[in-house]
């Protein structure tokens, strides 16, 4: 691959509207089709493509494993976190109303909080499964 240029600076050209367009539908899965999940699979898909032209080892150093490995369970607990703080603010599981003095606001800042949650998890699981896969049989 290393001799390959136009995948190499097609991959620089394309890789950075991927990610904003991962961001785009992040933040406009509350109005139109998106969200955490379809966001996560982009991102994820942008640090994979990213590996498969400029190896492994390159995508490592940009994307740490440890941060990968940091990243799945955060995402779980911010997406927990969101509906425990319903229950202690007097609701029910992952019920919006009584995080913010205002039930409208609630609402946008639970489902902008369960949406990073699960942006988080679904990319950096995506980006662990495929060090996993590529890692195996590497001595370390």
């Amino acid at each position: 691959m290393r001799l390959d240029l136009i995948l190499r600076v097609a991959t620089k050209l394309i890789l950075p509207f991927m990610l904003l367009f991962a961001l785009y539908v992040q933040f406009h899965g509350d109005y139109s089709a998106g969200g955490g999940f379809q966001a996560g699979t982009i991102a994820g898909a942008g640090v994979i493509l990213y590996a498969l032209v400029f190896g492994l080892a390159g995508a490592q150093r940009i994307v740490r494993p440890a941060l990968v490995e940091t990243l799945v369970p955060l995402g779980v607990l911010i997406y927990a976190g969101v509906g425990v703080a319903g229950w202690l603010t007097g609701g029910n599981y992952l019920e919006f109303n009584y995080l913010v003095h205002d039930p409208v606001h609630a609402q946008e800042w639970g489902v902008f909080l369960v949406e990073a949650g699960v942006f988080i998890t679904v990319s950096s699981t995506m980006v662990a499964i495929f060090y996993a896969f590529t890692g195996r049989g590497r001595s370390r």
